[in-house]
């Protein structure tokens, strides 16, 4: 009988990871732990295990004897001694010729490295700089002077700035880590003999009415005994279930938005997402949205075929459509696991959880439970009862009772914990997600927490992280990339690959587009589609595009409301076209740096010239009529003459008899002239006031 790849490993007593690497060796292609092997392949794996040892304790002491007796008589009996000598004595002339070349590199080399390394903190005061780099202030004052930089002794200098000087006195300048930075460090630091396995973090997503909430729900209600004290709070993001070879710890977040959050703030937090897909409905619209979420993760994805117990549906043709987005199953010779359940009877829910505990096994999840606690909010709420409550998820570490925890804005001791059954616990291992009160306030979803044991540290970090986020707030240019700042950013190396987020009208449409702006990519810049769907534009497409720092482009489409207000939040560059080349036009202007505001062009008013008048040290002035709304002093003019604009500039005076007046409304007379002097009677003069705006096609 033929046996499977995980099943085989445990016969073996190894792992299926130890297992596919000896069947690589043997040069037997299998895709992973669920590939089927024949009796043949079974049979030479299991023989394979035996001869080795046989072989290797016969063989090797024999090599071990034999090696040293010839060695010694191969030196004593070799006839090449004279050859070697030879050769020898042939190069050691290119040796002396060689000699003076790495002596001259040696002499060049140091004076790379002269520049010596001073490290400070970023920002600088320039007294502070001049203190560090053994100078007057003066001094330094008058070498930025120099290069016609003014500035102040107590001035702030960033690194490029302090580098200026720096350089020129032989000084190369490293920025010193700040306290949240050395943190990160230590809590990044991890001794290898301490790291032990932990559960794998699961996130459900799929298609609405897919069955995502029936699968966590039937898990719980299987796989939780029922006899322990306390149920489990539907409101925790995030749950524990025990099985005989693991554990598995379930994020309850299955949405998008929620998934996508979490990654905006940098908190990967999943390791495998369970895509779920239903047996009579196949892929559709969310689902296609998952895959992309998962992949611009990187997160690996396991497929549960749902409502298997149904009639009338066909597996072959969902496998058929997870191969049509490269998920082909394993049974048809790709990599991806695919596991048939039933929320409705409990059928494969087994052989899901199986699976993953096989996929955490090949990943090698390890944590460091012997050391300070670091992990992630899943969710936050202020409660009446309790003030702010937060769900967090261990990462790496123990958390306890009576630990300083720093979370964003926020901090505070542990006051108590709570599991995801509700009971109240005194410790929390890597995976474990745990209810914790006592922060200062309600933590945002994706921020990371840290457990700190000096306060003052604390308040210091949270002092500067305040700062930090008032001068985001203050600041009106956001960090997300847009068409119009594309091409500074391609020619400074910071862009090598624009993502863009796509949504059309019809699929049509949305496939061509799609083609036409792949083709734009070049030797500079690599342009990725990386979510392409039909419909308006939603909240879930602008987190995507917000993690992923991408373009949000529409064709055809609506952005929703919610949507609007999300993507000027988190700065993210929406465009709406109705021109398919309009749209390549632009991401490809942009590219080149030729993407120009659009030039408005208001009117403001008219007035007919019915006399010209020539005025010493004035020139000529038109005396005119204004027949409709108003002309400003300070606009822009234009002279028309039999319905042809023949000058365009600004108004260089305008008077009412001899007195200087700021505007002439309709119905009056005044006197306008202009930096051009061919003014005739019958002209007309219109005033225009020109604006450059940020250019949004529709």
């Amino acid at each position: 009988m033929s046996a499977r790849v995980h099943q085989l490993a445990k016969e073996l007593g190894i792992t299926s990871k130890e297992l596919i690497e000896k069947l690589h060796a043997l040069k037997i292609d299998v895709k992973g732990h669920m590939s089927s092997l024949d009796d043949s392949v079974v049979a030479l794996v299991k023989k394979e295990k035996t001869p080795k040892k046989e072989s290797s304790k016969k063989v090797l002491p024999a090599k071990v004897k034999a090696e040293p007796k010839k060695k010694p008589e191969k030196k004593e009996k070799s006839a090449v001694k004279p050859k070697k000598a030879h050769k020898e004595k042939k190069e050691e002339k290119p040796e002396i010729k060689e000699e003076p070349v790495p002596e001259e590199e040696k002499q060049i080399m140091p004076e790379v490295p002269e520049l010596k390394i001073l490290k400070i903190n970023i920002p600088i005061a320039v007294k502070d700089l001049a203190v560090s780099l053994n100078l007057m202030t003066n001094d330094v004052i008058k070498r930025f002077l120099s290069k016609n930089i003014i500035i102040t002794i107590n001035q702030s200098l960033d690194e490029a700035a302090a580098a200026l000087i720096a350089e020129d006195l032989g000084y190369k300048i490293e920025r010193l880590p700040n306290e949240e930075e050395i943190l990160l460090m230590e809590s990044e630091k991890d001794d290898p003999a301490k790291l032990k396995p932990r559960a794998p973090i699961v996130t459900f997503m799929g298609h609405v009415d897919h069955g995502k909430t029936s699968l966590l729900d039937m898990i719980r209600k299987t796989k939780v005994v029922d006899k322990e004290a306390g149920g489990i709070t539907q409101h925790i993001g995030a749950y524990e279930v025990i099985l005989p070879k693991g554990k598995v710890t379930f994020l309850d977040t299955p949405g998008h938005a929620a998934f996508t959050a979490m990654r905006a703030r940098g908190a990967n937090v999943t390791d495998v997402v369970v895509l779920v897909v239903a047996a009579d409905d196949g892929i559709m619209p969310q689902t296609i949205e998952a895959i992309d979420h998962a992949r611009a993760a990187g997160v690996p994805i396991i497929v549960a075929v749902n409502k298997i117990d149904k009639q009338n549906i066909s597996l072959d043709k969902v496998k058929k459509q997870l191969a049509e987005r490269d998920l082909a199953p394993e049974d048809w010779g790709g990599k991806t696991i695919t596991v048939g359940v039933s929320a409705k009877t409990g059928q494969g829910i087994d052989d899901l959880l199986e699976m993953l505990i096989l996929e955490a096994e090949m990943l090698e999840l390890k944590a460091n439970p012997d050391k300070h606690a670091s992990g992630v909010v899943v969710e936050a709420e202020l409660s009446k009862g309790r003030g702010p409550v937060a769900t967090v998820l261990v990462s790496n570490g123990t958390l306890e009772v009576g630990d300083m925890v720093i979370v964003g804005l926020n901090y505070g001791k542990i006051k108590a914990m709570l599991d995801d059954k509700g009971r109240r616990v005194d410790k929390a291992g890597p995976s474990k997600p745990v209810e914790v009160m006592g922060l200062s306030g309600v933590p945002l979803a994706g921020e990371r927490f840290y457990v700190i044991d000096d306060d003052k540290k604390v308040k210091e970090m949270i002092s500067v992280r305040r700062l930090e986020a008032e001068k985001k707030k203050l600041e009106s240019k956001g960090q997300k990339i847009s068409l119009e700042d594309l091409y500074d950013k391609i020619k400074q190396g910071e862009v090598k690959e624009l993502k863009i987020v796509l949504k059309a009208d019809v699929q049509g449409s949305l496939e061509a587009i799609k083609e036409s702006l792949e083709n734009l990519s070049t030797a500079e810049v690599k342009l990725c589609v990386i979510h392409g769907q039909v419909g308006n534009i939603n909240e879930s497409d602008i987190m995507l595009a917000s993690a992923s720092n991408a373009v949000m482009l529409g064709f055809h489409v609506d952005i929703i409301p919610g949507a609007k207000a999300l993507s000027k939040q988190e700065g993210v560059d929406v465009r709406v076209y109705n021109i398919i080349y309009e749209a390549v036009g632009d991401v490809k202007a942009a590219m080149e740096g030729m993407l120009e505001p659009i030039v408005e062009e208001t009117f403001l008013g008219r007035a007919e010239v019915k006399q010209v008048f020539k005025v010493s040290k004035v020139g000529v002035v038109a005396g005119c009529f204004i027949s409709k709304g108003a002309i400003p002093r300070n606009a822009i003019a234009r002279l028309i003459r039999d319905k042809e604009s023949i000058f365009k500039g600004k108004i260089t005076s305008l008077k009412r008899v001899k007195d200087d007046i700021k505007e002439a409304r309709e119905g009056f007379e005044c006197g306008i002239s202009l930096s051009f002097n061919d003014i005739q009677k019958g002209d007309i003069i219109e005033a225009i006031e020109i604006r450059k705006v940020a250019r949004r096609l529709k």
